[in-house]
């Protein structure tokens, strides 16, 4: 055993409780790696670590699934879950949540690009109370670290700095698949992405939780798409409406308004659209100017709750839906008269616009304060007064 997982090791050492560590393990035709990963992860067990490891097969189309199956027969602390349909890591993931039933739960890729000796490191401030979450950065300086792919690199580096901007921490390797959680935190949050969107979106449940999140290095030999790597640009593009999608609801309103322009933006052109479209058809303005703004109001509500809002925040389905189109019926006629007053002096479209324009600030305003409105977060979560990791080991 080489000095890093000495270390390791000893920071465990000299606990009164023996504590137990669900890792899952999502495997997806990892028939080359599997058997590889879970004698790797078995040999991090000592005797104040328990180890709950939990298989989910997501419907692999090779042997990944009679491997699996064979490891469960042979080792007591294995088992094995299966989707009869392939639905994705996140999938997986949620399934392997559900089923752990340890102290911890961990996430180990099944495909040797991560060293499960870290996770003896990353569990320690979980032991010690001094955080809920620990994520294990691969660009902290620690351990053996394979040179790939420097776009792929940059772009998993964008998208911890974009994911940093919204959640408000200060994150260095947000796509990381280490991250360690207490089970009683990780099994209460309602994650919804199948796939590879699960990184940020579990980032923002954990940073709305307002828990204690602690980073540390880990070592990464990461492995080239002929080695089996899969994830790719699709699933960058999903972390990019992941990363918007489930902070957007909690932003500062400055931010949030900023957002706001663009989805307010695409719903104006639509309205302007509409609107002399309606005109062309022979419909007076004073009919197709409420018709335009109901129509673009339809598509400002769906593009809010998918995008900007969080769908029923505070109110029911239709309390929300009422609330919603009582502030467009407000807003309608303020637009309505507007276009009127103004089609004179500017011509149709300019008077169209400057309306759209005064309906797009009391439009975001009515939703940020009436329609959907969002309780603050509150403080993050104080550290506890228990010496660190470091001091434990010096006394």
């Amino acid at each position: 055993m080489n000095m890093r997982n000495e270390g390791s090791s000893s920071e465990l050492a000299g606990r009164d409780k023996r504590h137990v560590l669900s890792i899952l393990v999502p495997s997806y035709n990892e028939e080359a790696t599997l058997e590889k990963c879970i004698d790797r992860v078995r040999a991090i067990q000592c005797d104040t670590l328990g180890l709950e490891i939990i298989i989910i097969d997501d419907c692999s189309e090779n042997r990944s699934r009679e491997i699996a199956e064979q490891l469960a027969a042979r080792f007591e602390n294995v088992r094995v879950l299966f989707h009869t349909v392939n639905q994705g890591k996140g999938a997986a993931i949620h399934t392997g949540i559900k089923a752990a039933t340890g102290d911890f739960v961990a996430i180990q890729d099944a495909d040797l690009e991560y060293n499960p000796q870290d996770l003896l490191r990353l569990v320690v401030p979980l032991i010690q109370d001094e955080a809920e979450v620990v994520i294990g950065s691969r660009f902290f300086s620690h351990g053996t670290h394979r040179v790939l792919y420097f776009w792929h690199t940059m772009g998993n580096r964008f998208l911890t700095f974009l994911s940093n901007m919204f959640t408000d921490l200060n994150l260095t390797d947000m796509e990381t698949c280490y991250k360690v959680f207490r089970r009683d935190l990780i099994q209460q949050l309602d994650l919804k992405e199948k796939r590879f969107g699960f990184e940020p979106e579990v980032i923002a449940a954990v940073a709305q939780r307002r828990v204690r999140i602690v980073e540390m290095g880990v070592s990464y030999m990461g492995r080239t798409y002929a080695e089996g790597k899969k994830i790719g640009v699709r699933d960058g593009l999903r972390a990019l409406y992941c990363i918007v999608r489930y902070n957007a609801h909690n932003l500062p309103a400055p931010l949030q308004f900023l957002l706001y322009l663009i989805v307010g933006s695409l719903c104006a052109l639509a309205n302007l659209v509409i609107f002399l479209g309606l005109l062309s058809a022979n419909v007076s303005a004073g009919v197709a100017a409420p018709v335009a703004f109901v129509l673009a109001a339809a598509i400002n509500y769906w593009m809010c709750i998918h995008s900007i809002f969080r769908h029923q925040s505070r109110w029911g389905r239709w309390g929300e839906i009422a609330l919603y189109t009582i502030s467009v019926l407000v807003i309608g006629i303020v637009d309505r008269q507007t276009t009127l007053l103004l089609i004179h002096q500017t011509g149709p479209a300019a008077a169209k616009l400057l309306a759209t324009l005064v309906g797009l600030a009391l439009n975001f305003a009515a939703r940020r304060l009436i329609v959907f409105p969002e309780k603050s977060l509150g403080p993050w979560q104080p550290q506890t007064t228990s010496m660190s990791s470091e001091e434990t080991l010096q006394n």
